[in-house]
């Protein structure tokens, strides 16, 4: 003991090979080795829980559905199922047709109206979590437990798991990603109701010591509500730690690229901070800047090499310039939902692997033609290469069927990253329209160029901010959505949006010509 704080040590003995080595390590060091045992057991059994239930499938569901039915046997719900005792998969189906959240929502009331008997699970409802706010209703409130929050955090353990199989050392380093929480209610029966991510963010899970869980961003800058503080605080943080950054990501790429837009516009905000050592006034939360501090050390070095990087006239590959150890960049373009198209692209044991096709009703169609959005996506891409001699890309974009012309055409709102002494002259976005009109499919085409029942595509330029418009409108006037949760749907039906996106068209142009098109084309049966 030395001036009252007592060091304790471990003596840890090899006795391999031909003689002893003895190793002293603190308490510190002993929890790291601890955790990075702890860690290497719990991917074994991680990739044991892989191969059984992919190899197991049937006896697997089979199994978790007995499990259920057993336990939540005197629930209400399923007594008015009257399974009498049956716990079997056929019994069940037979009873049970699929439903929708319409058919429980008068459980739900009831739950969220404080009633505590079992009526939808054995288990107490721990919270609600609400659902993204659709065009058609307001957002849902799913009943859960405190036991299905632990599988929550256990199915991403197991996500990072087989990641690192395919990235070595991911452990090893820090994670920056972006995240939000959104404001919480409580039902009148006193409970809590917000979105998955904002309960995930507040649990212990979160704040574990896995090594897949060391984050750039302060606690207190993740959940602080106000989105300009959260995000600049998180932006400050990676910065301060580029060199510790192995896995960059937000839960969708939307959030990311908002992220990337912010810092184009406020780099010189952040190398004066890591200049000086401290937050500008615009980071007004005590909890935020004090959490931030702990970070935040003065280094001129990194600003002077921040800004060098950000005031390049090119930002290709910033991302890997910035944090230059970089393995993996992370988002979801999508959520699977009910009515969604897969494709089978192959098996991992018995289990099918997914390649997801489209939307359900994230299609463009006008007569016959049907436009999903990885076409669409894929057309965008093939029309940006016309973009890349003037140094111009294609940052954002969304669409919708105008029908307000005759005959109806598609229409593409394109938000666009310029070089101002290159401007891109109007017949290139002509030869974009063009470019798009010929990546889609043979019915489109045929539309175009035979029928005569689809007009020419138009692609609208809008302001730059735009986008970032749209997803604040979204998240607070209209649907009610976290920036954790907005995603940019790439095809709009709703008019305040069409609205909004049209009130900010800087320039418009269409197709010069009609696409290719010929009777007995190889593609002609090609719907895809």
């Amino acid at each position: 003991m030395v001036g009252n704080v007592v060091t304790v040590m471990m003596v840890v003995i090899d006795g391999g090979g031909s003689g002893f080595d003895v190793t002293l390590l603190d308490v510190s060091s002993l929890r790291l080795l601890l955790n990075m045992e702890r860690t290497k057991a719990e991917e074994y059994k991680n990739l044991d829980f892989i191969e059984e239930v992919t190899t197991n499938v049937d006896e697997v569901q089979k199994r978790v559905l007995e499990e259920i039915l057993t336990r939540n046997a005197n629930v209400e719900y399923l007594q008015r199922l009257n399974l009498d005792g049956h716990i079997d998969r056929e019994t069940f189906k037979k009873v049970e047709p699929i439903i929708t959240f319409e058919d429980i929502q008068s459980d739900i009331n009831c739950i969220t109206n404080s009633d505590k008997s079992p009526i939808l699970c054995s288990q107490p409802v721990s919270e609600f979590l609400t659902s993204f706010r659709t065009s058609i209703g307001e957002r849902k409130l799913i009943p859960t437990t405190e036991e299905a929050q632990g599988r929550t955090s256990r199915l991403y353990r197991i996500m990072m798991f087989v990641v690192i199989q395919f990235v070595p050392d991911l452990g090893k380093g820090k994670g920056m990603y972006f995240m939000f929480i959104k404001s919480e209610a409580k039902t009148p029966g006193g409970l809590l109701a917000r979105p998955l991510l904002t309960s995930f963010y507040k649990t212990r899970q979160f704040r574990s010591n896995s090594p897949y869980a060391n984050y750039t961003s302060s606690i207190e800058a993740i959940l602080c509500l106000d989105s300009y503080q959260s995000m600049y605080s998180q932006m400050l943080c990676g910065h301060c730690q580029n060199r510790e950054v192995v896995r960059v990501g937000s839960t969708f790429a939307s959030g990311f690229i908002r992220a990337m837009h912010f810092l184009e516009d406020h780099w010189s905000l952040l190398c004066n901070d890591i200049q000086i050592g401290t937050i500008n006034d615009k980071v007004i939360d005590p909890s935020v800047r004090e959490d931030v501090m702990k970070i935040l050390k003065p280094d001129s070095e990194l600003a002077d090499f921040i800004e060098a990087e950000c005031s390049n006239d090119s930002w290709q590959g910033i991302i890997t310039r910035l944090w230059p150890n970089t393995k993996v960049r992370e988002r979801r373009l999508y959520r699977y939902r009910v009515g969604d198209v897969l494709r089978v692209a192959g098996y991992k044991n018995n289990v099918p692997q997914f390649n997801f096709i489209c939307r359900e009703n994230v299609i463009l169609s006008i007569d016959s033609d049907k436009t999903n959005e990885i076409e669409l996506q894929n057309a965008v891409k093939n029309a940006e290469n016309n973009l890349m001699s003037f140094d111009a890309r294609v940052t954002e974009y969304t669409s919708y069927v105008d029908i307000a012309t005759i005959p109806g055409h598609y229409v593409l709102f394109w938000e666009l990253t310029v070089n101002a002494f290159a401007p891109v002259p109007p017949s290139v976005f002509e030869d974009c329209c063009l470019t798009i009109e010929e990546s889609l499919n043979s019915v489109y085409r045929q539309g175009r160029a035979s029928d005569k029942s689809i007009g020419p595509l138009e692609i609208r330029i809008v302001e730059t901010g735009t986008f970032d418009k749209l997803i604040d409108y979204c998240c607070t006037s209209l649907l009610g959505a976290s920036i954790n949760q907005y995603k940019t749907t790439r095809c709009i039906k709703l008019a305040p949006l069409v609205e909004l996106l049209n009130s900010r068209v800087v320039s418009s142009y269409f197709s010069p010509v009609c696409p290719k098109w010929a009777p007995g084309n190889k593609q002609w049966n090609n719907t895809d």
